[in-house]
C-alpha cells in the first residue's frame, strides 16, 4: 500500500504539537513531515540547490500550510510551488490563524486547494484536522504520481 505522506509547514511548535495529536486521536497514522518555514519547504522538495529533493514517489499527498512563516511565508511558498511541474498539482491547504480577507482571496489566486482558519479550541482544531485527513487522504482522488 502507498504510503500517502502529509507535509505540514508550520513554525508555531504548539502548532505543530497539536496537529501532531488531532492526526493521532483521529487515527490518521500517515508520515507527516515537518518543515518549519519556506526555506524548508522548498529543500524538501527541490534540495538545498534546487536540483534535487524528495522524489516523485515520496511527494505528499497533501501540504498544510501556514502563512505566517519566517524566512518565505506561506503565499511565497505556495506561488513557487504551483509554478514546478513537480508540485503544481499537490493539494495545497492553507491552515492558518488569519482570517483576512486579502489572505484568503490572495490564497485561492494563487492555487490554494482549501483555506482553514485554525480552531482555537483543541477538540474544534482536531475535528478540523480529521476532516480535512479524511478528505485529503481518503475521500480525494490525487493526480496520478509520477504523471504530473
Amino acid at each position: 500500500m502507498e504510503n500517502k505522506k502529509i507535509l505540514l509547514v508550520e513554525d508555531n511548535h504548539n502548532d505543530i504539537d497539536l496537529t501532531k495529536r488531532a492526526l493521532k486521536k483521529s487515527n490518521i497514522l500517515n508520515e507527516l513531515i515537518v518543515a518549519e518555514d519556506g526555506v524548508e519547504g522548498l529543500k524538501y522538495f527541490f534540495g538545498e540547490d534546487g536540483k534535487g529533493g524528495c522524489s516523485v514517489e515520496d511527494l505528499p499527498v497533501v501540504v498544510l500550510l501556514d502563512i505566517n512563516l519566517p524566512r518565505i511565508n506561506g503565499l511565497d511558498l505556495l506561488r513557487r510551488l504551483r509554478t514546478h511541474e513537480k508540485t503544481k498539482l499537490i493539494p495545497m491547504i492553507i491552515l492558518t490563524s488569519s482570517n483576512e480577507e486579502k489572505d484568503i482571496i490572495t490564497s485561492y489566486n494563487l492555487g490554494a486547494n482549501s483555506f482553514v482558519r485554525k480552531p482555537v479550541k483543541f477538540g474544534e482544531f482536531a475535528e478540523a484536522v480529521r476532516v480535512l485527513g479524511l478528505f485529503w487522504l481518503v475521500i480525494n482522488q490525487p493526480a496520478p504520481k509520477g504523471k504530473l
